[in-house]
């Protein structure tokens, strides 16, 4: 990639966060003094972190290399994956910014066109993971607490099913049928882009298909490929719920693990209905609230909870901004 374009992703990056911390309603005090009642756990936060991004990097790197000799170096891949999630965190509506930022990166390995599929193809495994690990949290929702439901909770999970079902036969008819071409399409309807992309689907429409087919490949092909990469990614969502019983140790001793897994399921659902908002403001926040006031928790548990992984979100962001800039002369 270009300098000028990395130098125009960390500006986009950096705006965002600054203008985030000017619109925050918390002082730095405030930031501080929950930061050191957190104490060892905050580190551990972090460093759990390290550990998810690289799992999420190895499903990345499945899907690129896809059974064959490595073209990328892992280490490329790991810093890709941070960078492009930091992007990702900071623009609106998500996938904005990270996903063109490693397209161009990867590109120079492996070519365009494979570059193009591979992403949007982790992309789609990533959110595919989401309604995966939603739809298994309905299921643990309904075998521990299915006997005394009450009837308003009973329709939400009916609601959260028929939302969890969707997804899933929508994303098995785009990885048999391809999404590339259909998605841009789609796209052209929206006054303003219509001539610009029916000229780029016109002028690169053989490129298009081309992604579309390995998109396809992978599932009907490969299918040792396509589940090994679906399979870290739910992982990583399982393990990942280890981060809200890390915080929730600091104000109590009696939240089960697969409570943390279904706090952080129904507050991801309701982050992601608001994900036009740069990293959720509010949305992740109140999400936390509403999912441990229905486990019959202090609502005061979920907004700090909330405060503590937006944190971390912030930390990770800046050294995934970082990133951008650092090791790029071997590339």
């Amino acid at each position: 990639m270009k300098p000028l374009y990395r130098n125009v992703f960390l500006a986009i990056g950096v705006v965002a966060i600054i203008i985030m911390l000017c619109t925050s309603d918390l002082s730095y005090s405030e930031l501080w003094d929950n930061v050191r009642r957190a104490g060892y756990w905050f580190p551990a936060v972090i460093l759990l972190w390290v550990f998810l991004y690289l799992a999420n990097a190895w499903s990345w790197s499945v899907i690129i290399h896809d059974g064959a000799a490595p073209k990328v170096p892992f280490l490329k891949i790991y810093k890709y994956t941070i960078s492009g999630y930091a992007l990702n965190y900071v623009t609106p509506v998500g996938l904005l910014g990270g996903e063109p930022y490693r397209i161009m990166e990867l590109t120079p390995y492996v070519g365009a066109a494979k570059a193009t599929s591979s992403v949007i193809l982790y992309a789609m495994m990533h959110i595919f993971s989401h309604f995966c690990f939603w739809t298994f949290s309905i299921l643990l929702y309904l075998w521990l607490y299915g006997r005394e439901m009450s009837a308003g909770m009973a329709v939400f999970m009916l609601v959260c099913s028929v939302f969890c079902g969707t997804g899933i036969y929508f994303f098995q008819k785009g990885y048999k049928n391809g999404l590339a071409m259909k998605a841009l399409r789609l796209l052209a309807h929206i006054p303003g882009l219509k001539s610009r992309l029916r000229r780029f689907i016109d002028t690169r429409e053989e490129s298009i298909r081309k992604v579309d087919s390995q998109i396809a490949a992978l599932h009907a092909q490969r299918k040792s490929t396509f589940y090994l990469s679906l399979f870290i990614e739910f992982a990583v969502r399982v393990a990942g719920c280890l981060e809200i019983q890390f915080i929730l140790l600091i104000l109590t001793d009696h939240v089960s693990f697969w409570d943390c897994v279904l706090i952080q399921a129904f507050t991801s659902l309701f982050a992601n209905l608001f994900f036009f908002i740069p990293m959720g403001m509010g949305a992740r926040e109140g999400g936390f609230a509403l999912a441990v006031g229905g486990l019959s928790l202090a609502g005061a548990y979920g907004v700090y909870t909330g405060l503590i992984i937006r944190l971390r979100e912030l930390v990770w962001t800046a050294v995934g901004l970082l990133l951008i800039k650092l090791g790029n002369k071997s590339a």
